[in-house]
């Protein structure tokens, strides 16, 4: 075992949960079923606390998805979370229900456009008060507040942290203190300094660690360990959540690999990968979760990985990604998208909207676009040669 000194930051209390302030590190996943479903969304609930969740979140973007929770909570005593997305009008309705409540800073605006973000946020943190709920002000790279992208148009980093350091003091002026931070990339690298440069300007706020979009195991599962490991060993950090691209049958695994990392680390293990591990293709894929429109997203994300092995040396980042709240934005700063929606994909080059395909059309499309992207950016000399091709796809 290894001294580690954690940040002082207060005490959150998320249902029986307590984080911060010395308290165990919460490892938190969320449900990738139908919410609707509520029979199947219970069986993954159940799965989840078996494997060791302290926290577990549900996706709600309708009243549809309000009402199936309801009846979900009085069926389980899981410590549940609730995203609010584009709707932040739902808190009214879900909190009863959970224990805290997140909301994007970067989707306030969806609604209500002539109403003052603080306003939005006073509103939120009235509702969350009442009901004894937490809340967490979850910054994403692909979904900062429009603001702060402004104003910091070729620092997105900048962007994110003061944009959580805006929604700090806007709670903080509410007197509001039941609130945790989370700063989220696709790049773990991103995330160590972004989460360093919050702990030294607010040391006294709880701290949720995620590597936003990791993807495929086990690509997905070192991209998380290189940024947890860092932070963790900082002292940095309360509460995490291992975002992996996995079928519904498998999400508690995200449970296993944070309760791994967290011994690991408090054990002095540590992977200690290089830089040189995440050069390369760079695969980025959102985890599956209850906001993707079409369960083949995950079926696709394995495919890609199998289609693309032949470009593995090329520094170039796919992204594939299963809903509308998070496809968009996700896929602009990749080289190519991959948004996924019920029936189609949109494929992307950077923010540039290629095409739309169906499921069963998009690989050729992307091995075009891959293909073309080789020549143009490394020459005709450096592409891949049809042998390649072919002993990749005999592999697979």
């Amino acid at each position: 075992m290894i001294s580690i000194r954690r940040k002082p930051t207060r005490t959150v209390r998320i249902g029986r949960v307590a984080i911060g302030s010395g308290h165990p590190i919460a490892v938190q996943t969320m449900t990738a079923t139908r919410t609707t479903d509520i029979e199947a969304t219970l069986a993954q609930i159940e799965r989840m606390q078996a494997a060791g969740a302290d926290i577990i979140r549900i996706a709600v973007d309708s009243p549809r998805d309000a009402e199936a929770l309801r009846v979900i909570r009085r069926h389980t005593d899981a410590v549940l979370a609730v995203d609010l997305q584009e709707n932040y009008r739902l808190a009214a309705v879900v909190a009863p229900y959970v224990d805290k409540i997140r909301y994007n800073p970067g989707h306030l605006y969806h609604h209500e456009k002539h109403k003052d973000v603080r306003e939005k946020v006073a509103w939120i943190a009235s509702v969350a008060r009442a009901h004894g709920c937490a809340l967490r002000i979850g910054v994403n790279c692909g979904s900062v507040d429009p603001e702060f992208q402004r104003r910091y148009p070729d620092d997105p980093l900048t962007a994110m942290l003061e944009c959580a350091l805006f929604h700090c003091d806007v709670l903080d002026s509410l007197g509001f203190d039941q609130y945790v931070v989370s700063l989220k990339d696709s790049d773990p690298y991103r995330v160590i300094e972004v989460n360093r440069r919050f702990a030294e300007k607010r040391p006294d706020v709880p701290l949720h660690l995620g590597v936003t979009e990791a993807g495929l195991p086990p690509m997905g599962i070192i991209k998380t360990r290189i940024a947890f490991e860092a932070l963790l060993a900082e002292g940095i950090g309360d509460t995490l959540r291992v975002s992996l691209t996995l079928p519904n049958d498998r999400k508690h695994e995200e449970v296993l690999v944070g309760r791994q990392i967290i011994e690991d680390v408090y054990s002095g293990r540590f992977l200690n990968a290089p830089r040189s591990v995440l050069r390369g293709l760079n695969i980025v894929s959102c985890p599956s979760c209850a906001r993707v429109e079409n369960e083949r997203f995950v079926e696709l994300a394995e495919q890609v990985r199998a289609l693309t092995a032949y470009a593995k040396d090329y520094d170039i980042t796919i992204a594939v990604m299963g809903c509308r709240v998070n496809g968009p934005g996700e896929t602009d700063s990749a080289d190519l998208g991959l948004w996924c929606g019920p029936t189609h994909v949109n494929l992307k080059r950077g923010p540039e909207k290629i095409g739309t395909y169906t499921y069963d059309e998009i690989l050729p499309r992307l091995q075009e676009e891959l293909d073309r992207l080789i020549r143009q950016r490394f020459g005709p000399s450096q592409e891949p040669s049809a042998d390649v091709r072919e002993s990749v796809d005999g592999a697979s």
